[in-house]
């Protein structure tokens, strides 16, 4: 499926009920916007709203100062005098993606992560993402500036809420991540990549408990939310100590890992071994879950990095993610494989709409 962005998008419109005045473009960004008018009008096209009620066609979409004003039938939208009208038959539109597990970085080597913050903005807005969560910074101010320049219509992106770098204890061996010496030293990273610009964290593998508690300590009072990719810290103990997301649904939880010593990462793979092992209706699955669901702990899926692996898996599905991601190779370079995943459930799962709207050829 083919995304052609934005003309659609309003670069820095705001979902505020007061919504601040938009950021000059620069003459970079105008390279890029194809429509800039106050009153825009998209007609005879095929909405696909995301919430999984039946496309609808025939369809008018009035924009109004980058929001939304009216979507519906032709009968039911006026089109005031003043809209730039595009004839959208043949088309379809859906919610600009919010997305929530994204990369700035992509590995050039063993262990070696490259700073890819000015492609893959780019890359990320053609897929039609209007907003997204990195998760997880290796490019320190690079993630920030690039996200400032956006704000500051400097340059074309995505609205990001850029997390800090990793929150990582001692056993992960990179040199791009800084190992955590204890509770203070996670509560000072935090503070200096919030001064920074960091407006959200990510926690890692080898964290341990009281590092982690000192981290949400900090990151809570100045009011940045935290998800982490756990393994030493079970999701009990992270929900118990007020982790706000988790990532990669269930496949990175060691709760079920027998004997499994506190803070300590037993490794991806006992955990994920325990966890197909374990019988999803006993007691320790539904009393965790329970938990979750009441500590209002989110969980990041990101099905596609381990859709490939089910066992049994139709081939015909198969060939339709791989034909996915192909669509995101984009002058050779692969956009990270959790977008796929929204990509591919937006049309069954609400995340959320923007102004922006992806405009899609019809299949």
């Amino acid at each position: 499926m083919r995304h052609l962005i934005a003309s659609l998008v309003v670069v820095g419109s705001s979902l505020g009920a007061q919504a601040a005045p938009r950021p000059p473009l620069a003459a970079a960004v105008r390279a890029f916007v194809a429509v800039d008018t106050a009153v825009l009008a998209l007609t005879h096209v095929r909405v696909i709203d995301g919430t999984g009620a039946a496309p609808r066609d025939d369809q008018t979409i009035l924009i109004r100062d980058g929001r939304i004003a009216a979507v519906g039938g032709a009968a039911s939208v006026q089109v005031p005098a003043n809209a730039q009208v595009m004839d959208l038959t043949g088309k379809s539109v859906i919610p600009g993606l919010v997305m929530v597990h994204e990369h700035l970085f992509y590995p050039t080597g063993p262990g070696v992560y490259g700073n890819l913050v000015e492609s893959f903005t780019k890359l990320y807005l053609a897929g039609g993402v209007t907003s997204m969560r990195t998760g997880g910074n290796m490019n320190g101010y690079g993630e920030l500036a690039i996200k400032r320049a956006i704000d500051r219509g400097d340059k074309p992106g995505p609205w990001i809420d850029a997390t800090a770098p990793y929150l990582e204890g001692a056993g992960l061996n990179l040199g791009q991540v800084h190992e955590l010496t204890g509770p203070e030293d996670a509560r000072r990273l935090v503070a200096f990549w919030n001064d920074a610009g960091a407006t959200s964290l990510k926690a890692y593998m080898h964290i341990t408990r009281d590092e982690l508690r000192a981290a949400l300590d900090e990151g809570h009072k100045r009011g940045m939310k935290l998800t982490g990719h756990l393994c030493s810290v079970t999701y009990r103990e992270a929900a118990g100590l007020g982790i706000d997301n988790l990532e990669h649904g269930f496949f990175a939880a060691t709760d079920f890992v027998a004997d499994k010593k506190p803070d300590v990462c037993p490794g991806q793979g006992a955990g994920q071994a325990s966890v197909a092992a374990v019988d999803p209706k006993s007691e320790a699955v539904t009393s965790l879950i329970k938990e979750l669901v009441q500590r209002h702990v989110a969980l990041t899926s990101t099905l596609t990095v381990f859709e490939l692996s089910v066992p049994g898996l139709d081939p015909a599905h198969e060939a339709g993610i791989l034909r996915a991601a192909n669509a995101c190779l984009i002058h050779n370079t692969l956009v990270h494989s959790p977008s796929i995943e929204t990509v591919l459930l937006t049309a069954e799962d609400t995340i959320g709409i923007r102004a922006g709207f992806a405009e899609t050829t019809r299949n």
